[in-house]
Order: C-alpha cells, then structure tokens, then sequence
C-alpha cells in the first residue's frame, strides 16, 4: 500500500510540483493551503509524513507541527520555508519538526529527504516493544500503551506493570512487591500496593472491577495474567 505524504502550502504551483514528483514515486498525496485545513487533513488521512511550510494563512506551520506533536511523535515533519535564520530552522526542530528545507529548493533533494525520514520511521516501528496481552509497555517512554492510547502511568505503576509483566502468572505478595518494586524490606505499608494496583487497573483495565490483566489471587497477592 502507497504511504500518503500530506503537502502544505499555500502557493498552488508548489504544491501542484510536489504532488506530481511524489506520485511519481509511488506515493500518495493530499493537499492543504492553510493551518486550519492542514490538521483537518492530517486528522482525516493520518498521512505517513507532512511537507509543512511555515508561512501558512489562519494558523502558521510552527503551531501545526505545535499540534500535531502533541497527538503524535511519530509521524515526521519536514518544515518548507523561504526563510534561512537560524533561529527558525532550531524553533521548528525545538517543536519537533524532524527535518528543514529552504526555498527554492531542489525536487530530489526534497524527494531524498522523504524516503531518508520514511525509513527512520519504519525503523523505529519495527523497534517498538512487542504487545503483551493487548498492552505495549514502552520501556523508552516509561509508559504503556492501551489501543495506542498512553495510560499516562507514573514511574511507580510502570515499574509495578513491569514487574508483574515479566512473570506472568506467578503470585506476588504484597511483601514481594514491596520489597523488588518499592525497594521497602517489610516495613512500608502494604496498603501502598493495594492502592497503585487500583490506580493501575484504572489506567489500562477496560473495566477495572473485573480485570483482565493484573489479578489478585485472594488471601496472597496479585499477578499478571499472561
């Protein structure tokens, strides 16, 4: 299947020459002329890397890629702009665009710049954690995922999660869990575990009074379901 490269900018002649060039190499493309039009585009074609000039009407590229950065690290942007300051180039990289290119610039140089972002990303898929039981636990991140949705876990429920993880359907008391994951040697409270398995379940259970991946085996302690 072709990846879709969504174009940005508000001169038609440009993008009229990228949508041609970059369907000439096999990709798909859909077009945006300003910032409002640009995140609608994005949210409705979920396109595999963004051509994004910086001079847009309504919203400019900065708070586009602003934005999208807040929904999705993955994607790469590749900014477009006719200015050539410094401070600008290191302000979009800073808000997480991936690469630069100034006008007027050279079709293969853009084409390169295309292929070279999509194989980092195909790279860094390729390298993302296995799912376990439906989660993906991130230890890049300190988080999992659910669905592709971050539960926004803190370092201790990560921790809790990978631990339980790694050994799934052994038992752990409260007393094991305090003392590898709390690091507590039999005087922390062992409510403290009741209570972050609680808010755990709450972050990655679809329904957290009847869970389905960290269990509790009555009268001695919880463990993952694997």
């Amino acid at each position: 299947m072709a990846h879709t490269v969504l174009i940005v900018d508000d001169e038609k002649n440009i993008v009229d020459i990228l949508k041609f060039n970059l369907k000439k190499e096999g990709y798909d493309t859909t077009e945006a002329y300003d910032g409002e039009e640009a995140l609608r585009r994005y949210g409705a074609e979920c396109p595999a890397l963004i051509l994004l000039d910086v001079m847009l009407p309504h919203l400019d590229g900065f708070e586009v890629c602003r934005r999208i950065r807040r929904m999705d690290n993955l994607t790469p942007i590749i900014m477009l702009t006719a200015r050539e300051e410094e401070t600008d180039k290191v302000f979009g990289l800073e808000l997480g665009a991936d690469d630069y290119i100034t006008k007027p610039f050279s079709i293969r140089e853009v084409l390169a710049r295309v292929k070279a972002n999509m194989r980092r990303t195909a790279a860094v898929e390729a390298a993302l954690p296995a799912p376990v039981d439906g989660l993906v636990i991130d230890d890049e991140r300190f988080d999992a995922f659910v669905g592709g949705r971050p539960a926004e876990l803190t370092p201790r429920e990560f921790e809790l999660l990978k631990f339980l993880a790694a050994s799934p359907g052994k038992v752990f008391s409260r007393e094991d869990l305090l003392r590898d994951v709390w690091q507590y040697d039999y005087f922390g409270d062992p409510r403290a575990v009741d209570v972050a398995i609680r808010r755990l379940r709450e972050k990655i259970e679809e329904d957290s009074a009847n869970p389905g991946y960290v269990m509790t085996k009555r009268g001695v302690g919880y463990y993952y379901e694997g």
